[in-house]
């Protein structure tokens, strides 16, 4: 399961209502609960009350809350450690890195002269 489904399920158990756990995360309510129905779905149990005005976990979704954080706290852990990711090897492992990554001409803004340009005379 997507750790980031984790999260958004997480979030939304331990917030009062949707609305502020999609605020806490910095997403829109729709993409929260679109979450939370998809862990539902991969599940194949209902984890919230849909019928409760607040958010209410279902005896299901307290039990997953608990596997969840764990989950969560699990790859934090790993995401932490050196090489952790996989990358224990040689080379970048996402491909090949550029040499002049972060440098290079500032972008253009438009309306302004670019720079070491001279304006055209009539």
């Amino acid at each position: 399961m997507d750790i980031t489904l984790l999260g958004h399920f997480v979030a939304a158990a331990e917030a009062p209502d949707f609305a502020r756990a999609a605020q806490a995360l910095g997403v829109s309510r729709d993409t929260l609960s679109a979450s939370v129905k998809q862990v539902e779905a991969e599940l194949g149990y209902a984890l919230f009350d849909r019928s409760a005005e607040s958010t209410m976990l279902t005896e299901i979704g307290i039990a997953f809350l608990a596997d969840a954080r764990l989950e969560l706290a699990h790859a934090a852990g790993r995401g932490s450690q050196p090489g952790a990711a996989g990358n224990s090897g040689g080379g970048s492992g996402g491909g090949k890195a550029k040499a002049n990554k972060g440098r290079g001409r500032a972008p253009a803004v438009k309306g302004q002269p670019k720079l070491g340009k001279k304006r055209q005379s009539r």
